[in-house]
């Protein structure tokens, strides 16, 4: 996914795992071997090592995959390109386009970063799959995530009041 900052293009490199939660985002300027390598480590960091791999056919991935050891022994499967194609990653993009809709585009690529990382954690905790509950058993969910939530701010802004 392109993101424009300023008038130049950049490059939102997400990784997903098996049920669309966002593992990663990244936010680079080109989309080379050293690119995908760094943004490949970088997941590696923060999540155990995949059995498999989906990428769009850039020729990129596979170069930097054999460079990382890692990753010797996961298979790398290519996703066709297809309009109107059901594409998990792809669609993992949506809010952050409709955010960047919202703030009438992004500015700065540090803030970009920092801000989308955030964002994707967060609107993960309440993005609910509304479509495979009861409308009781979602409102239920949905306040209980919200109660957490709370927790959780009140305790990140008051330290002392926790253990």
């Amino acid at each position: 996914m392109f993101v424009t900052l300023r008038g130049e293009p950049y490059l939102l490199w997400r990784a997903v795992d098996e049920h669309g939660a966002a593992l990663d985002i990244l936010l680079q300027k080109r989309r080379d071997k050293a690119a995908a390598k760094r943004f490949f480590k970088r997941v590696l960091r923060s999540n155990p090592v995949p059995r498999k791999i989906i990428t769009d056919q850039l020729r990129s991935y596979p170069a930097a995959k054999a460079e990382i050891p890692e990753l010797g022994s996961v298979k790398h499967v290519f996703a066709k390109a297809a309009a109107r194609l059901n594409n998990r990653a792809e669609n993992s993009h949506q809010p952050t386009r409709e955010r960047e809709r919202r703030m009438r585009g992004f500015r700065d690529s540090k803030r970009t970063q920092a801000f989308l990382s955030g964002f994707g954690l967060i609107r993960q905790h309440f993005a609910i799959k509304r479509h495979l509950l009861r409308a009781s058993f979602y409102r239920k969910q949905l306040a209980a995530r919200f109660v957490a939530w709370r927790e959780f701010t009140d305790l990140a802004q008051d330290p002392s009041t926790g253990f």
